[in-house]
């Protein structure tokens, strides 16, 4: 018997039309649920009225909380006062000051923290009303890569000029102190001016050690790389440095067995060591603890592309560790800078770090400091490794623990690079994973009754509060909670300053998959 579609032709036509837009929606809404850029859709009163996924991730608002809330909530000043008004002034005139085209533009997320993005608006009616639909793209990423390119340039350029000035200034020192040899043979008879002229040599000495420094730093020293056991070169500078920092200091080892084999100069690298020891001394004015470190380190892709001028392959790691005053952001990004300190006026010449960073370039590795205010500061030295040796050492990859389970994991991590990177990881194994950007997240997270058999947290992070003190809290709220700690610090030093308790689950930064999946493994275990 036919249908009433059938028998009215009108009645088929809107059906078909009906489904239609059934069918689009679903499209639009399955594009706009799944979109990896954030989308948003205001009313003309500036009232979000869709709020996607990407948009939770990227503010770290819930759409519940977003929705029927006002844009201007995602924006920094001034455009959070001035948002209002765009939107008034453009429905009453027409003016189009960014309907249409692309921007950049900062964001604010949910902790307050601002972002770049470039931001696209499209608009839409419905009903008569203009709707206006953004797509939002985080550019923190790529702005982080153009960063560090600028930064290696800079330092490129400024190698270049600092050898060149070098060169030429080892020639005229040679004709100054040469000719003020000369005079203090020629004026025996006159000890006056004979002690004038050895002042003079020995001003000329002092601006040649100046000269091979900055040759240090632009590449241009003379290297005679061989293979170096570190852990033996480790264990004799500690020797050294034991009697040269005096009693007030203590200086500890701390090496991996089956260390890896580096190839760089060894008195070029006992130099850098002793370099950062001096600095390491300078940051502690009352005594402390030096630890120096070595562990086989392989940098990956991933490393690279927040590093761009590191080649992926494997290298020795060796650190020095201080519990000294820290460098805060402005003096972290310039501590390489030739004659950059920032040490009273003749207590230094600025140019021990860089003399580091020159050597370690020119070895064909790569250098990086951590330091946290009040904390201390790691300088690690990454060196290639011996390759054929290496490459049979890394090609042994340990074995993993059993299959994770449906655990589920909440991470604290403040850097989103590093938090993305973990979370894919935990992902990718089968856990449950939770993030947030810093300590009082992830208890905000827990009060709100968010299960979690594991917690990952960074040790330092903004806010005021540690991950240690994260995790007693969060024990207190969950008893049988697990722990792993991670850190751009050195731990061990964390460890021996009372920092970490003994026997606590710590992995170091950079971490590999395989690292971080046996350290779970061994913190739920545990």
């Amino acid at each position: 018997m036919p249908n009433s579609e059938d028998q009215n032709p009108f009645v088929a036509a809107f059906a078909r039309t009906e489904r239609a837009l059934r069918e689009s929606e679903a499209r639009l809404q399955a594009l706009f649920e799944t979109a990896v850029d954030g989308m948003i859709i205001i009313d003309p009163r500036g009232r979000i009225v869709m709020f996607n996924p990407a948009c939770e991730r990227l503010f770290g608002f819930t759409a519940a909380e977003a929705l029927g809330k006002n844009v201007a909530m995602l924006m920094p000043e001034p455009d959070h006062s001035a948002h209002d008004g765009y939107i008034a002034r453009h429905v009453e005139t027409g003016e189009r000051r960014i309907i249409g085209i692309g921007r950049e533009v900062k964001g604010r997320r949910k902790d307050g923290t601002v972002f770049p993005m470039h931001l696209s608006v499209g608009e839409a009616k419905q009903d008569g009303e203009s709707l206006f639909v953004g797509i939002l793209h985080d550019l923190t990423e790529r702005k982080t890569t153009e960063a560090q390119l600028v930064h290696a340039q800079k330092m490129e350029a400024v190698g270049q000029l600092s050898g060149g000035i070098a060169h030429d200034f080892n020639n005229l020192l040679t004709v100054v102190v040469g000719n003020a040899e000369l005079l203090v043979d020629m004026l025996r008879s006159r000890p006056d001016l004979q002690k004038i002229a050895e002042a003079v040599v020995q001003a000329g000495e002092r601006g040649a050690e100046l000269t091979q420094r900055l040759l240090a730093f632009s590449r241009r020293q003379t290297l005679q790389p061989t293979e170096v056991d570190c852990n033996r070169l480790v264990n004799d500078m500690e020797k050294l440095l034991t009697r040269m920092l005096g009693a007030s200091f203590t200086v500890r080892s701390v090496t991996e067995n089956g260390l890896w084999t580096a190839y760089a100069d060894p008195g070029q690298l006992e130099n850098a060591l002793l370099n950062l020891a001096i600095n390491a001394r300078d940051a502690m004015p009352t005594g402390g603890s030096l630890t120096l470190s070595t562990s086989n380190m392989p940098l990956d892709e991933r490393y690279r592309d927040r590093h761009p001028e590191v080649s992926p392959g494997l290298y020795v790691m060796v650190a020095v560790t201080d519990e000294g005053t820290g460098m805060g952001p402005e003096v972290l990004a310039r501590a390489f800078e030739p004659f950059y300190t920032t040490k009273e006026v003749g207590k230094g010449t600025g140019l021990g770090l860089s003399m580091v960073y020159g050597f370690v370039k020119q070895s064909n590795g790569h250098v990086a400091i951590y330091s946290e205010p009040g904390l201390g500061t790691t300088v690690r030295l990454y060196l290639p490794a011996v390759a054929a040796e290496a490459e049979a050492g890394a090609g042994e990859a340990p074995p993993l623990a059993d299959a994770p389970r449906r655990e589920t994991v909440l991470i604290a991590e403040d850097d989103p690079f590093v938090r993305s990177f973990a979370v894919t990881c935990l992902t990718a194994m089968g856990y449950a994973v939770v993030e947030t950007s810093d300590a009082r997240e992830a208890l905000r997270k827990l009060g709100d009754g968010i299960h979690a058999d594991l917690l990952f947290t960074d040790i330092v992070m903004p806010g005021g509060m540690t991950g240690w003190e994260l995790a007693q809290r969060a024990r207190q709220m969950l008893p049988d909670l697990k722990v792993l700690m991670t850190s751009g610090y050195a731990l061990e030093a964390l460890v021996e300053a009372g920092r970490l308790p003994p026997g606590a689950h710590i992995l170091n930064k950079p971490y590999r998959k395989a690292d971080l999946a046996r350290r779970l493994r061994e913190a739920l275990a545990g």
